[in-house]
């Protein structure tokens, strides 16, 4: 089971977003991709790492959206120009080709999409 960083559940109880619900089921989700999984606060949200490395981290400055940024760690990496991942879901908008955001604006389409974000996460953990 993932550690629930108390950070993070401060973070969350102090939150004061219009789709606060559908983050919970959202970071529910991630949490349950894998095992793996640890969370803490940074740029003020939860992020979501893999191997001590940050993988996924909320966006959460706008009340009209939930965005999750899909990175590989803070830094740069030697193999971005050839990395490479399949997105079956259409949900991944790449900034750069390992980079990329979720944007869901209502909590219909978080639930929606909650079980695609979770399987999404379960293969970009480890990619």
């Amino acid at each position: 089971m993932a550690v629930q960083s108390s950070d993070v559940e401060r973070y969350l109880a102090a939150l004061d977003h219009p789709l606060k619900a559908g983050v919970l089921r959202l970071r529910t989700a991630i949490l349950a991709a894998d095992p793996g999984i640890t969370e803490h606060v940074k740029w003020n949200a939860p992020s979501f790492r893999y191997a001590g490395e940050d993988r996924v981290t909320f966006q959460l400055r706008r009340p009209d959206r939930v965005q999750l940024v899909f990175h590989r760690g803070a830094q740069v990496r030697a193999d971005t120009d050839s990395f490479a991942f399949d997105d079956p879901t259409g949900l991944l908008q790449w900034a750069t080709p390992d980079r990329a955001v979720v944007t869901l604006t209502d909590l219909a389409g978080i639930d929606a999409q909650v079980a695609a974000v979770g399987s999404l996460v379960a293969r970009w953990v480890v990619a």
